[in-house]
């Protein structure tokens, strides 16, 4: 693509390494900011650069925070005795968004992938052994993606965690809601049968 401007090309270049922009993408993004009054420029740029200097992790359970304390380990009406450990923060969001969870979370900041060179001492795995213990968790909710690295990671915290005195479960996997029985494939189709439950009216 042959650019009017190397500003406008340069603008490209830095829009289009953001996940899901193309540089076409990008290329309509940066001319719909020129057309824009300048001060939306300047608040979309502040705002990013704010992002980047403020942003901060709670030190509880490692969501991405505001202050010290995310607004969910600082919510007194959360459950403190059930603890949901998940992936990242969009995993935190996704569950928040179904309105069926009223625990506390531990995030982790990854998976274990030694493909990707990402180990245990990579996450906050250590962290999360130090605080159950003492604490008024009762319960531990694996809540990871269904795939390889997932599991490997459910075990793995399994393991770290099995002495201590709490429920350890994870969340259930099956059929999706709206989906046909000949196009699952076979593991989910047999995890399943495997996890049924009572069928109630």
């Amino acid at each position: 693509m042959i650019y009017p401007s190397k500003l406008i090309e340069d603008a490209v270049n830095e829009v289009s390494k953001l996940p899901g922009i193309g540089k076409k993408t990008a290329f309509r993004l940066v001319l719909h900011l020129l057309k824009e009054q300048s001060t939306a420029t300047e608040s979309l740029s502040s705002a990013l650069l704010s992002l980047r200097k403020n942003i901060t992790y709670c030190k509880e359970c490692h969501n991405i925070a505001d202050d010290h304390l995310c607004n969910i380990c600082n919510n007194p009406r959360r459950d403190p005795s059930i603890l949901c450990i998940v992936e990242d923060t969009r995993d935190v969001m996704a569950i928040e968004n179904t309105h069926q969870y009223n625990g506390i979370y531990h995030v982790l900041g990854g998976i274990i992938s030694p493909l990707q060179g990402i180990g245990p001492s990579d996450l906050k795995i250590d962290a999360l052994t130090r605080r159950i213990p003492g604490s008024t968790i009762k319960e531990v909710i694996l809540a990871l993606s269904p795939t390889m690295e997932g599991d490997t990671t459910a075990f793995y915290i399994t393991k770290k965690i099995k002495d201590f005195n709490v429920k350890i479960s994870t969340i259930s996997r099956g059929i999706p809601v709206g989906g046909e029985l000949e196009y699952t494939d076979e593991i989910t189709l047999g995890r399943s049968i495997t996890a049924r439950t009572t069928y109630e009216h």
